[in-house]
């Protein structure tokens, strides 16, 4: 089945935003599964607070990964969420293994926000000519990974 869904974008607009969703589904499934590793494997005096906040960040990765997937499919772009793409295209920095401090969960997920956001903006100014829903929802998962990242950074502060 080549492309059941059609869209009402042109064919250049469809690949240029469907290629902006397929890179944010990706770095967002990391950032989830980053996010997770981190949630298990935290310890130090503020683990609490940063198990939970963990958790925050994985609802918040995972809402967007379903809301960026079902954009790329309603103009008809099939995402593409498995275990190797996520692997092979991922802007994300990763994590470690092991048990890992409370300070160091925190400057790994700052850095790996940092690094998403980063490549989020770059999708908002490809997406403003192809398409501005698209670039609406981008912007608005930027903004709350941007607000993410402040409260992350501000616990080392």
């Amino acid at each position: 089945m080549s492309n059941p869904i059609t869209s009402t974008l042109t064919a250049d607009q469809q690949k240029a935003t469907g290629d902006a969703l397929q890179g944010t589904v990706v770095d967002l499934i990391d950032l989830s599964l980053i996010a997770k590793q981190a949630h298990w494997n935290v310890i130090g005096k503020n683990f609490r607070s940063v198990h939970l906040a963990l958790d925050e960040l994985v609802t918040a990765a995972r809402d967007f990964t379903d809301e960026a997937a079902e954009r790329a499919t309603a103009i008809g772009v099939s995402p593409d969420g498995r275990a190797s793409t996520v692997s092979a295209q991922s802007g994300a920095k990763g994590i470690g293994e092991g048990w890992t401090s409370d300070e160091d969960i925190i400057n790994v997920v700052v850095e790996n926000l940092a690094a998403i956001i980063e490549r989020l903006r770059a999708r908002i100014a490809a997406t403003e000519d192809t398409d501005p829903v698209t670039q609406d929802l981008l912007i608005a998962i930027t903004a709350r990974l941007e607000q993410l990242h402040w409260m992350w950074q501000a616990q080392v502060a």
